[in-house]
């Protein structure tokens, strides 16, 4: 809950946001993507960070400091009245997200049984994407109804009944008897190959996002928007009917049946020609999508002690923005020299290697870094 309240803030800014800078702040349309890209910037900065302190201090308090610095980066949109003003607090916003993700899945691993932790990774990401799903509808409707401070009001009053909430919950119970983490923690090798897998597969989500309408216009089809809720609630639906699938299959071919729907999918959205194959193709990518995230993060927690948990998660995650800030420069290259249809052929591509990655993946493979930081001093 604490984590769907910092989520629902960051999708009500999401649709404001441009608005805001084109309309009361007269700026231009570079700006509006240093506004929005600037979030990125601290978060895949800050998840280790938060990783390494949630081993560390607790996973409590980061997520409490998490959404506090999410709070005050609201506060700070309603205090803004420049481009450089917004763009700080968008870096504040984004710090404070790193933290809360990382440390939340983290507790969330630490709260459930070994056998069902790949479920609670599944299920505590449903407040990630219901908070990015809803948020934005909120965000909308406050913006038209009241106007932009309300919004930026609601940004601030979310994640701190975020930070109330979790301050009150009582710290897991961990196993690795408060020891502190050694140097090389900060980025374990547990988390090398399954990050790696989900950068790749994130080629295919920014190629989504950003070519899925121009390249069904293009086709005559039109509904863009149609195929990519269609996408949305594939994966939102599977994470609620498919999350323990990881548990009982095993992280591995999980992940690797993930990997190559994703790659269907995409191949079938690149050949369609008609709304009906488009959204099957989005259905399938949606569905192999919601699975890779909780399979691979199983295969991480898997090659690390819980009290270095936090620090592999937060370098895992990490990924994901790195694999959407990179994939979607690389798709608008492909794009300009190749058409719409070779960016989905890209992600496909990307996401067979995604499979690749976790097929050929055997558990123990994180555990050399870990014998190094366990010997560090």
């Amino acid at each position: 809950m604490a984590a769907l309240l910092a989520f629902l803030a960051i999708g009500a800014a999401l649709p404001v946001l441009p608005g805001y800078v084109r309309g009361p702040l007269h700026a231009s349309d570079l700006e509006v993507g240093i506004v929005v890209g600037a979030f990125a910037i601290t978060s895949v900065v800050c998840r280790p960070l938060a990783g390494r302190q949630a081993d560390r201090r607790g996973r409590r308090i980061v997520l409490v400091a998490g959404s506090s610095a999410m709070a005050l980066g609201g506060t700070l949109y309603l205090l803004s009245g420049s481009v450089p003003s917004l763009v700080a607090a968008r870096l504040v916003v984004g710090a404070g997200e790193g933290a809360v993700y990382t440390a939340g899945a983290t507790w969330a691993v630490d709260l459930a049984p070994e056998d069902r932790r790949g479920l609670a990774l599944g299920l505590f990401g449903l407040a990630v994407w219901g908070g990015l799903s809803l948020g934005p509808l909120a965000g909308e409707l406050l913006r038209s109804g009241v106007g932009y401070d309300a919004v930026w009001i609601l940004t601030a009053a979310l994640p701190l009944a975020g930070a109330l909430l979790a301050a009150r919950l009582p710290e897991p119970d961990r196993g690795g008897g408060g020891r502190r983490p050694g140097p090389l923690a900060f980025f374990p090798r547990a988390a090398h190959r399954p990050g790696l897998a989900l950068a790749l597969a994130n080629v295919g989500y920014a190629a989504l996002a950003g070519f899925l309408v121009l390249h069904l216009s293009a086709r005559g089809i039109g509904a863009g928007a149609t195929v990519f809720t269609a996408f949305a609630v594939a994966v939102f639906a599977s994470r609620v009917v498919l999350s323990a699938v990881p548990d009982r299959a095993g992280a591995r071919r999980t992940a690797t049946a993930a990997g190559l729907l994703e790659a269907l999918g995409l191949a079938i959205i690149a050949l369609a020609h008609s709304l009906v194959v488009a959204l099957l193709g989005a259905l399938v990518v949606g569905i192999g999508f919601s699975m890779l995230f909780p399979s691979l993060a199983l295969m991480v927690v898997g090659e690390v002690g819980e009290d270095r948990r936090g620090s592999a998660l937060g370098a895992f995650t990490a990924f994901f923005d790195i694999g959407v800030g990179l994939g979607g420069p690389l798709a608008g290259a492909t794009a300009s020299l190749a058409g719409y249809p070779a960016v989905f052929f890209l992600g496909a591509g990307a996401a067979l290697c995604t499979a690749l990655l976790a097929v050929t993946w055997r558990r123990g493979l994180g555990r050399p870094a870990r014998a190094v930081e366990s010997a560090s001093p």
